[in-house]
C-alpha cells in the first residue's frame, strides 16, 4: 500500500462585516487552514491539516513534501520529522522553521490516518495501545470581539451547553484581567476549571502583577502570559508565582518544546496537531514531558481534522506518574466556541458535546469521514 498521491487543499471562510474576533495580539475576520490528502494505490484516503497561512503551506506541501512522499508506505510515517530535520526533505537550512512543521505535521498525520485504516485500530490505539473513550472538552471562549461582547454571555451560552471548564482571553490590562475572570469564576461556578490566556502580550512584569491579581479565582493554568520566545520571561514568573504556566501552541519542532520541558519553564505543554510535526512527533514531545512530570494538553483552534487528530493524541498521552485508573486530574481538550464551520461543517459526523464530556472517535485511523462535497465549499481558488 504506497502512497500514489499527495494534494494540498487551502481553506478558507470569511466572517460576517464587524464580526472579527481573537485575543490580545489581534483579531481575525475569517478562518483558514489547509487540509492534506493522500491517497495510496489501493484508494486508501488519509487525511491531516497544516495549520498555517493556506496558500504558503499548500505550496510547500506540494513543492517540497509529494516527491517525497509518493511512493512511500504510511509506516513511513515514523521517521519523516527525522528526515526533515537531517534536512532530506527541504533543506538542512528550513527544517526547523515553523512552516516546514506544519507542512511536515499536515503529511504526517495523513500518513497515519491510513495507517489506522490499514489496520483497523483508531490512532490512539496505535500510539499507546490504550483505549480511552472520552476526554473532558473545556470552552475556549470569551475572545476579544470588535463588536465589545459583554463577557458573560458566551460564558453563560458555554454553561448552557454542558461545558464544565473554560479557557478565556485576557491580557489587556489588569483591571479588565480581573473584570473577566471575576464573571467567568462567577458564571462557572467555584469548583469548575477556569485556564486564562495571555497570548503573550505582557511583559514578565506585567504578567506577574496580573497573575497575582487574579489568583484568588482558583486558576488551572496561565497560558502564554509572554511571548513564546521569551524563556527567561517564564523563568522569572516561576520564580514570584505559584500558579501552573502553559506554551506550546506558538512552539514548533522538539528542540523548543524541549527547552520549556528541560528547564521547567512551564507545568503544561500544548502542541498542536496542525504545527507540532505529527503524531510521531507528539509521542516524542509527551513521553520527554511526563518523564518530568510535565502535562500534555494540546492546543486545538483547528479544522475538524485537526481537532481529530487532537482528539487521538490527548486519548494517547500517558497518565504517569499516575495509574491510568487513578490520575487525580481529567484530561482538559479544548474546544473552540466561535464560528468556525472548517470544524463542524466539512466532517459528515461533527463533533458534539454531550454532558460535559467528548468521545474519542473509536473508528480506524483519525476516526472521521470528510465531506469532501463540502469542502469545494471553502477551497481557495488559485
Amino acid at each position: 500500500m504506497a502512497i500514489r498521491s499527495v494534494e494540498a487543499i487551502p481553506l478558507t471562510h470569511a466572517l460576517q462585516d464587524g464580526q472579527s474576533f481573537g485575543g490580545t495580539r489581534g483579531m481575525t475576520g475569517s478562518r483558514s487552514t489547509t487540509l492534506v490528502r493522500l491517497e495510496t494505490d489501493d484508494g486508501t484516503v488519509g487525511w491531516g491539516e497544516a495549520f498555517a497561512s493556506p496558500r504558503a503551506v499548500a505550496a510547500l506541501v506540494e513543492d517540497v513534501f509529494a516527491d517525497a512522499v509518493v511512493g512511500l508506505e504510511p509506516s513511513a510515517a515514523e521517521s519523516l520529522a527525522e528526515r526533515v530535520y537531517a534536512g532530506e526533505i527541504g533543506g538542512y537550512h528550513v527544517g526547523r522553521q515553523a512552516f516546514t512543521q506544519c507542512a511536515l505535521t499536515g503529511v504526517e498525520t495523513a500518513m497515519w490516518d491510513i495507517r489506522g485504516k490499514r489496520v483497523g485500530d483508531p490512532i490512539h490505539t496505535l500510539l499507546s495501545g490504550a483505549t480511552t473513550d472520552h476526554v473532558v472538552p473545556y470552552a475556549s471562549t470569551m475572545y476579544i470581539t470588535e463588536w465589545e461582547q459583554d463577557p458573560a454571555e458566551p460564558m453563560e451560552a458555554a454553561k448552557d451547553d454542558g461545558f464544565t471548564a473554560a479557557k478565556i482571553k485576557i491580557g489587556r490590562d489588569l483591571e479588565d484581567d480581573y473584570h473577566r475572570v471575576s464573571v467567568a469564576r462567577e458564571i462557572l461556578g467555584d469548583d469548575a476549571h477556569l485556564m486564562v490566556d495571555y497570548n503573550g502580550n505582557y511583559t514578565p512584569r506585567q504578567a506577574i502583577e496580573s497573575i497575582k491579581a487574579i489568583r484568588e479565582f482558583d486558576l488551572t493554568w496561565v497560558e502564554e502570559p509572554v511571548p513564546p520566545e521569551n524563556t527567561s520571561g517564564y523563568r522569572e514568573i516561576k520564580q514570584h508565582v505559584d500558579v501552573p504556566l502553559a506554551a506550546g501552541e506558538s512552539h514548533f519542532g522538539r528542540f523548543e518544546f524541549k527547552k520549556l520541558v528541560d528547564e521547567r519553564l512551564v507545568d503544561i505543554i500544548q502542541p498542536n496537531l496542525g504545527q507540532c510535526g505529527g503524531f510521531a512527533e507528539a509521542r516524542f514531545l509527551a513521553k520527554l514531558a511526563v518523564t518530568e512530570n510535565v502535562l500534555v494538553r494540546p492546543h486545538v483552534w483547528n479544522s475538524g481534522v485537526g481537532t481529530a487528530a487532537a482528539l487521538q493524541f490527548a486519548a494517547s498521552v500517558p497518565s504517569y506518574p499516575h495509574a491510568p485508573d487513578m490520575a487525580p486530574e481529567p484530561v482538559l481538550f479544548e474546544f473552540d466556541r466561535s464560528e468556525n464551520p472548517l470544524r463542524q461543517e466539512i466532517l459528515e459526523t461533527p463533533f458534539d458535546i454531550a454532558d460535559g464530556e467528548l468521545s474519542v472517535p473509536q473508528e480506524p485511523g483519525l476516526g472521521i469521514t470528510v465531506d469532501e462535497d463540502r469542502l469545494e465549499e471553502y477551497r481557495i481558488s488559485a
